[in-house]
């Protein structure tokens, strides 16, 4: 005990640090640089309040606990119906009702940020309902979290030159305060589980005045507010600062300068920019919220002013309430391919001035050889080590929609050219095989992964043509086209059990494992599925399907009647497609192990994954291409019917029976993500789609080249990380090596051989073409090679079979397109 009678609050450091549910029903922030601070709302409560970064959390949730006589106690987040509304369309300014379960009061809250100030101002109005007002007792409760961690923070009793105040400070300095436009009749701190104020209002009923501080660890602050000083009305400023002091002082600035000119101004500047985005609102609305507006608020929310560009993949935590500090990042991080296709989403709307913000921001954290990391805190720090082709090919496709859309000011593509030409380059070197798909999971050959890496080639040789870099030009496409006409034979797969159950000829899998020349068919490998139970992870290739492969359409690669794409449609749908009560949605692969598990308990590494929203998003779009446009306007309201109370999309929704006690309901938003910034982004592309009468995002390059030109490759490539196992006879074999060689080869067996020199291409390969013929079918080519500099051998041979003529060579003159697609779709033959 402290002289003055204070005491230490038992149960330090207090129970484990948990986060919050991510079932979100708002996100907000002021449109100014100035308000460095974004909120969160479910169960009627602000949950995590970020600050002073987008992926910087600082609290777990603030809430109101409701007292009264005979031991009464409710808490409104627990114990109340919540009802969510905005100010105005287009403004993340909240109005939240939750009204108790008994009916006994009712608590009416508006929720914004000081557009001046890192401050949230609730303007809270509390009713009794049953009896009076002066039968009851209303206490706020905040728990601190501060720079994602819920540990090591402190909290105690204080004042800011005489305003009463409660503060907390977390292991790195930063700081909250929270004060009120009433008087507090009492004031506590503690740790959470033990002596917090829950525990003591929930045991004694009353705040012990005691508790003034608690020191490093779990805690919470709670006070209680003076009902009858202010009749039930009253502001609640929570203040964030680098000091207690900075926190304290905002908070009562806010409070001084007063909610209607705080709602004023935050307004009106979220006004004055959706006033600058198109008009793709619905006609009417089913609901009190503008679904177009709330996808605007969602891209806007999550792109911080002060770091112009980069957009994390959402304000939440998936299963949130099941993790603790060791999940640092949650999904505040920001996620090259998710960052681009918001970008996509922000151009369909009109703001072309933060898509070229995006690209900026993209620009300035590519890494040396020109990949991009996996995902990165705001600064570019990488968080996880993973390396994802798509990620490194969309931003060269960013550059290119902003530079075919005329947002590129007269010479302003310039400053781009260094970033698309180290991402082209880190593509030819490294690709096509991906080390993990867009899913995060597996390496292989991902038809999703090759249709953007193929697309970005084709998107930086037009590019590079505008600045007269023919040569780099030339190559890229060459590479492009002999991926392309590869793609069946790494990711088409046909006489399966599943085709012939499906009475198809074959589909496209999910994705492939990486071919090597002492192996079988990329499509006889296994894959192993992530987030499945030890020991039940091995798939074949060949059972695996995914929507991934629409991607292929959706890019401009094949047709949307292309055979081999109808039938994977129709496998598509037999396998992965789920009636939900908003209608048709889809899963991510069959074996999927990213959700809830069976009961509804939360994803903890193993579980079972649930519908994406975003699919039944991209379904829309293949129809759109397929001409489909009724179909894909279906799919708009079955996507937007999956969005919670708030407009706001999950990443998944649950499939299964109700359980009421997981708050698990048929067709609703999953424990996943929610917000995902993502699913917004394609709902704002889709109805740009539905407006224009085609798919928004569809690169020119690919759809004229492939599917009008019918560009077909005369050669295949064989590289060190893509060692090709065989080939079709007519067709070159161009080895692409790191180095200057002489290339000994011979397709008889060593009988006869060949010694042909590389010659070095601009993107730092030495390359030479072996020839075949239709004489040299079953042969097979063997090489190896004399380093010219260092005057070694490799020391090794090579074997690739000449395995069949290509098929384009011998359709005769009447033979139609169909048999064509037939021939070219089967196993190691090309692509038309």
């Amino acid at each position: 005990m402290s002289m003055d009678g204070d005491l230490t609050p038992p149960g330090a450091p207090g129970g484990p640090a948990r986060w919050t549910s991510s079932a979100k029903v708002g996100v907000g922030t002021a449109r100014t640089a100035a308000s460095r601070l974004w909120f969160t709302l479910s169960h009627g409560i602000l949950n995590e309040i970020y600050y002073p970064r987008v992926d910087t959390a600082c609290t777990r949730d603030f809430g109101f606990i409701v007292t009264g006589p005979d031991g009464y106690f409710a808490e409104e987040k627990r114990d109340a119906d919540h009802e969510v509304g905005v100010l105005e369309h287009g403004v993340p300014a909240y109005h939240l009702l939750n009204t108790a379960n008994d009916g006994r009061w009712r608590i009416q809250k508006q929720i914004l940020t000081d557009p001046r100030r890192e401050v949230l101002v609730q303007k809270v109005t509390f009713e009794a309902l049953i009896g009076d007002i002066s039968d009851y007792r209303l206490f706020t409760l905040l728990a601190p979290h501060l720079l994602n961690a819920g540990a090591d923070n402190t909290g105690w009793v204080g004042d800011y030159k005489g305003t009463p105040m409660l503060f907390a400070t977390g292991r790195r300095g930063q700081s909250l305060a929270i004060a009120c436009s009433v008087p507090w009749k009492a004031r506590s701190v503690g740790y959470v589980g033990t002596s917090d104020g829950w525990q003591q209002l929930n045991e004694t009923g009353a705040l012990d005045e005691r508790y003034r501080r608690a020191e490093s660890g779990n805690v919470a602050l709670s006070a209680e507010i003076d009902l009858a000083a202010c009749d039930g009305e009253m502001l609640v400023a929570l203040g964030f600062g680098a000091r207690p002091e900075e926190a304290g002082f905002r908070a009562v600035s806010s409070l001084q300068e007063g909610f209607d000119e705080l709602r004023r101004t935050y307004v009106q500047g979220w006004r004055a920019w959706q006033g600058t985005l198109l008009p793709l609102d619905h006609p009417q609305n089913r609901s009190n919220i503008n679904s177009y507006r709330a996808s605007t608020i969602v891209l806007a929310t999550h792109q911080p002013s002060s770091v112009p560009g980069a957009i994390i993949a959402s304000l939440s935590i998936p299963w949130g309430f099941n993790k603790g500090d060791e999940d640092l990042g949650g999904y505040h991080l920001v996620w090259p391919r998710d960052l681009v296709e918001n970008a996509g989403g922000l151009l369909a709307a009109g703001a072309s001035g933060e898509a070229k913000s995006v690209l900026g921001y993209l620009r300035a954290i590519q890494e040396t050889d020109g990949h991009w990391s996996q995902n990165v805190w705001l600064d570019g720090a990488p968080y996880w080590g993973g390396v994802q082709m798509d990620e490194c090919a969309f931003p060269i496709l960013l550059a290119d929609m902003i530079r075919r859309g005329g947002h590129f000011a007269h010479g302003e593509l310039d400053s781009y050219m260094d970033m698309i030409a180290r991402a082209a380059r880190f593509i030819v070197l490294n690709g096509p095989v991906t080390g993990q798909d867009r899913w995060e999971e597996d390496a292989g050959y991902s038809p999703f992964t090759l249709a953007a890496e193929i697309s970005a080639l084709l998107a930086a040789a037009e590019m590079m043509d505008i600045f007269g870099r023919r040569e780099e030009a030339q190559y890229l496409r060459e590479k492009a086209d002999a991926w392309n006409d590869s793609i069946e034979h790494w990711t088409f797969a046909t006489g399966t059990d599943l085709a012939d159950r499906l009475g198809i000829e074959g589909y496209y899998v999910r994705v492939a494992p990486p071919e090597t020349a002492d192996a079988a068919s990329p499509l006889d490998g296994f894959v192993p599925v992530k987030n499945r139970p030890p020991g039940d992870s091995d798939r074949p290739a060949a059972q695996l399907i995914s929507p991934d492969a629409l991607a292929l359409v959706r890019f401009g690669l094949r047709a949307p009647d292309d055979p081999r794409i109808l039938a994977t449609i129709k496998a598509i749908d037999a396998i992965l497609k789920v009636e939900l009560p908003q209608g048709p949605l889809w899963y991510r692969y069959n074996g999927d192990g990213y959700g809830e598990h069976e009961d509804g308990a939360p994803f903890d590494g193993t579980g079972v994954g649930r519908a994406w929203p975003l699919l039944t998003g991209e379904r829309a779009h293949y129809e759109i291409a397929a001409g489909n446009l009724v179909r894909a306007g279906q799919l708009l309201v079955t996507l937007e019917d999956c969005a919670g109370p708030g407009g706001l999309l999950p990443e998944q929704v649950w499939d299964q029976d109700d359980i009421p006690a997981r708050e698990l309901y048929k067709g609703r938003p999953s424990g996943s993500a929610m917000p995902l910034v993502w699913a917004h982004s394609e709902h704002i592309k889709l109805m740009r789609s539905l407006r224009d009468g085609k798919v928004f995002d569809t690169p020119p390059q690919t759809v004229q080249r492939y599917l009008v030109d019918k560009v077909t490759s005369p050669r295949r490539l064989w590289h060190f990380n893509q060692k090709l196992r065989s080939i079709p006879a007519g067709l070159a074999l161009r080895l692409e090596l790191p180095a200057p060689a002489i290339v000994h080869w011979t397709v008889d067996s060593w009988t006869t051989t060949q010694d042909t020199p590389t010659h070095p291409t601009c993107f730092g390969l030495h390359v030479v073409d072996l020839p075949t013929t239709g004489a040299h079918h079953g042969r097979h080519l063997r090489f190896t090679f004399f380093w010219t500099e260092p005057g070694t051998w490799e020391g090794e041979d090579f074997t690739v079979t000449i395995d069949g003529e290509h098929p384009l060579f011998h359709a005769s003159a009447d033979e139609d397109d169909h048999e064509v697609s037939r021939r070219v779709a089967e196993p190691a033959q090309a692509s038309s």
